[in-house]
């Protein structure tokens, strides 16, 4: 029987100003699992990642028709609380961005925003928050250590576990690996599969082997245009369009 969706977007079309960028879109993501969203540059897999916790209110000519429901409500909805809704769908952007600050200031500054000041707690949080991204062996000795100190790879999995430490039902990753060496690559590629244990995961990635190898379902992107979704194994094994075909044999993109 098939998983109801956690996370889905419906007849969404998406314009900066008056060019359009996505058109008629509809999607179901399914709860803890890992979502690959795959396509060539500009087809807007990013754009439509970032409208699913509303980043793209932050661009002032971004224009939005449709809907995105997290477990049936509307998220453009009259009335959402926007910073909630990005504490329940968490972001790890394509490049490491931690603060300027120590391991330990970058995870608690979210609980803290959510009003979350006890120490005990917040310890408590640090220490499951890196366990979780897989990073709390690396940097127990280091939590007041400059985050900007560690490695390329240790940020992005700090950048993670920052993600989670608000306890996230869903988590959005905008090419996590695309800035890092094969083996923080695979570190993170380890840690994804980890990850939908307890979150659902929605991942955009240049790189069809690592959609092939982590994600459970792959939705592939066109020129703006939805052009096949559905489970990963299918869509690369026996595409059903031959645009997705063309693609994945490296015709073009």
């Amino acid at each position: 029987m098939k998983s109801p969706s956690k996370l889905s977007v419906v007849d969404l079309d998406l314009y900066y100003g008056t060019s359009q960028a996505l058109y008629n879109v509809s999607l179901d993501m399914r709860p803890k699992a890992v979502t690959a969203y795959i396509g060539p540059s500009g087809c807007g897999k990013s754009t439509l990642l970032r409208c699913l916790n509303r980043m793209n209110d932050f661009i002032p000519s971004c224009r939005i028709e449709g809907e995105v429901l997290l477990d049936g409500e509307n998220v453009y909805g009259e009335g959402t609380d926007c910073i909630g809704l990005r504490r329940r769908i968490g972001m790890v952007f394509q490049r490491p961005n931690p603060f300027p600050a120590s391991v330990w200031d970058n995870l608690v500054y979210g609980p803290k925003l959510h009003g979350i000041k006890n120490r005990d707690a917040l310890r408590e949080i640090v220490e499951k928050s890196l366990k979780g991204a897989a990073l709390w062996d690396e940097v127990a000795d280091k939590l007041h250590s400059p985050a900007l100190s560690l490695s390329g790879g240790q940020q992005q999995r700090l950048c993670i576990a920052r993600a989670i430490a608000v306890a996230p039902e869903v988590l959005l990753m905008d090419e996590p690996t695309s800035a890092l060496d094969p083996l923080a690559t695979a570190r993170i590629e380890e840690l994804v599969r980890e990850l939908k244990k307890d979150y659902t995961v929605i991942i955009v990635t240049h790189n069809m082997q690592q959609a092939a190898r982590i994600s459970d379902d792959t939705a592939f992107f066109l020129l703006g245009e939805l052009v096949e979704f559905g489970e990963t194994r299918g869509v690369f094994t026996s595409p059903k369009n031959q645009k997705t075909e063309d693609y994945i044999t490296g015709r073009f993109g």
